[in-house]
């Protein structure tokens, strides 16, 4: 059977307490080769985006930072960005050079370790510089034309910006998340020129 990105995907759907959750299988291509777990986007029945699974085990693509003590203080985002994108998401992307319906980044946050210096580095045994610390929450985008229209095919969301993560998220507005990536990421609302792995 010829494999296509929606053919890597074996799901069960299931409602169970108002929540929708998916069976996923790796499966093999024709030639044989092992094809990634796909990790669809889940909803609740209200609608709510439902923390999505193993993103450790995605496809890492970068760590932005904007550390407090290089911006007076006042940081809109002081910890890494460590980002993810869906496996099956990937794969199609490097086929067609285009972010596909479904594909799913997962921006895990983690802080720096305490500051020694006043440019918020210390001093480890590799140099000086800035050492990630505790995991901080995270956000999700879900590319979605249909869905999330009002924000230019991409919805935004927040699982806390501290730990626990929230297990549920709600969609943020456009002022609070979209503006930004519309005004000034590379391509498609993606922040692909500061990941080597998508720029191109």
């Amino acid at each position: 059977m010829r494999a296509t990105y929606l053919g890597t995907l074996a799901a069960t759907a299931l409602v169970a307490s108002g929540m929708i959750s998916a069976t996923l299988f790796a499966q093999s291509s024709s030639d044989g080769s092992a094809q990634p777990a796909c990790y669809p986007p889940q909803y609740t029945a209200s609608g709510e985006l439902i923390l999505p699974k193993n993103f450790h085990e995605w496809v890492y693509v970068g760590s932005p930072l904007t550390p407090n003590a290089l911006n007076d203080g006042k940081a809109g985002f002081p910890e890494y960005h460590n980002v993810y994108i869906e496996p099956c998401s990937y794969q199609e992307y490097k086929k067609t050079n285009v972010f596909p319906e479904g594909t799913i980044f997962f921006k895990e946050l983690q802080l720096t370790l305490p500051a020694e210096n006043a440019d918020g580095s210390r001093t480890e045994p590799s140099g000086r510089g800035y050492f990630p610390g505790p995991w901080n929450g995270a956000d999700v985008t879900v590319k979605d034309t249909t869905r999330y229209a009002d924000t230019g095919g991409w919805g935004y969301f927040n699982f806390n910006h501290h730990e626990p993560k929230a297990p549920t998220a709600k969609l943020k507005a456009k002022m609070e998340c979209a503006f930004c990536h519309q005004a000034s990421a590379k391509k498609d609302e993606v922040w692909t020129q500061f990941y080597p792995l998508l720029d191109h």
